[in-house]
C-alpha cells in the first residue's frame, strides 16, 4: 500500500500566516500538523511508502522538512508545478499527479494534509482489510449548522454509503466524511476516468460522490475526533486542545 498526503493548497484564509509557510508545517501542541499525520500511518504495517504532493511554491519546504524527520518508512516529496490558485491542480487532479509520477499500481491511502484526527489509523486499515473495498472515514456530528458545511453520507446495510451530498441546506443524516480514504489497486484507475469525463479536479469528496455510485464504498465511523483547520480561530482551538 501507498500513502499519499496532499499538501499542494495555498491556505489563503489562513494568511499572513500562511503566506511564506505551508498549512501542514503550522505547528500544533509543538510540532507540524503532518507530523502527527504522518506518525499514523507509521502505524500501518502494509505502507511501503508515503508520498507527499505540493504546490511548487512549497515544494523545497516539504524537502527541507522530509530530510530533517528522518521516517522509517521513506518520503518523497512531489511537486505539482503550479505556483497559483488560479493554476492548482485540484485535490483530484494532484492525486492523478502522483498516480503517473510515480505509477502508483497498488492500494493507496489519501489523507489531507491539514487535517488533524485522533483515531487510530491502524484500526481504519484493519477496517479496509476485514471489507476488502473501498472506504472513507466518517463522523457523527449533532450540529446541524455544522453539518450544512460538510460533506454529509447516508448509511446503508453494513455500513455501505447510499448518498453524499456537499454543503446540504437540509442535512439528510448526522453523519459526515472526511478526507481520509483508502482506495483497491484496482479502483485507482477510475481516478483518471473520472477526470477524463470532465468531472471538477477538486475537492476529494467528489470523487467519492462519483465512485459511490458506481461500486460500494464502505464508511468507517471513527471513534475520535477529526479536526479541519480552515482559519485563525480554528487553528488557535485545536491548538489549546494538543496543549492538554
Amino acid at each position: 500500500m501507498k500513502a499519499l498526503i496532499l499538501v499542494a493548497g495555498y491556505a489563503t484564509r489562513l494568511y499572513p500566516l500562511t503566506i511564506n509557510t505551508p498549512k501542514p508545517l503550522l505547528e500544533v501542541g509543538g510540532k507540524p500538523i503532518i507530523n502527527y499525520i504522518v506518525e499514523e500511518i507509521n502505524t500501518v504495517e502494509a505502507v511501503d511508502e508515503i508520498y507527499v504532493v505540493s504546490n511548487h511554491k512549497f515544494a523545497g519546504h516539504f524537502e527541507t522538512w522530509a530530510a530533517q524527520l528522518n521516517n522509517p518508512v521513506p518520503i518523497s516529496v512531489l511537486d505539482d508545478g503550479t505556483s497559483t490558485e488560479e493554476t492548482r491542480r485540484g485535490a483530484i487532479g494532484d492525486i492523478q499527479f502522483t498516480i503517473d509520477e510515480k505509477k502508483i499500481d497498488d492500494d493507496l491511502m489519501i489523507i489531507a494534509g491539514d487535517t488533524l484526527f485522533t483515531f487510530a489509523l491502524k484500526e481504519y486499515y484493519e477496517y479496509f482489510k476485514a471489507k476488502q473495498d473501498d472506504c472513507v472515514v466518517v463522523r457523527e456530528f449533532n450540529d446541524v449548522e455544522r453539518l450544512k458545511q460538510m460533506g454529509v453520507v447516508q448509511l446503508g446495510e453494513n455500513d455501505i454509503i447510499t448518498s453524499f451530498e456537499e454543503k446540504p441546506a437540509e442535512p439528510k443524516s448526522n453523519k459526515v466524511a472526511f478526507a481520509a480514504y483508502i482506495y483497491r489497486r484496482d479502483t485507482v484507475p477510475q481516478i483518471k476516468t473520472y477526470l477524463e469525463e470532465g468531472n471538477k479536479p477538486d475537492a476529494p469528496g467528489n470523487f467519492l460522490a462519483w465512485l459511490y455510485t458506481r461500486k460500494p464504498v464502505f464508511a468507517w465511523v471513527m471513534n475520535g475526533d477529526c479536526y479541519d483547520i480552515g482559519t485563525h480561530k480554528s487553528l488557535e482551538e485545536v491548538n489549546e486542545i494538543f496543549k492538554k
